[in-house]
């Protein structure tokens, strides 16, 4: 099974199963996280970065957020 037919399928199965898929997932990409090299590692994260740069510069919504970087809290 191609992961398009496995993507397909999941609306099709409950809410649990479909938790119980994202969870699994998670898992095997912490694992395969955890075995690449620090080049390797610093490569997703610059790609990450990049892809952040260009949400928070074309969603609004996102921007939003930003109109709180101004504000003063008190702190009690």
């Amino acid at each position: 099974m191609g992961t398009s037919e496995i993507l397909a399928s999941l609306p099709q199965l409950n809410p649990i199963d479909q938790l119980k898929i994202a969870e699994t997932a998670l898992q095997l990409v912490q694992i395969n996280r955890q075995a690449l090299t620090r080049e390797q590692r610093r490569k997703q994260m610059g790609i990450a970065a990049t892809t952040a740069v260009d949400d928070y510069s074309q969603d609004m919504e996102l921007l939003a957020f930003m109109a709180l970087d101004q504000e003063e809290f008190l702190d009690s």
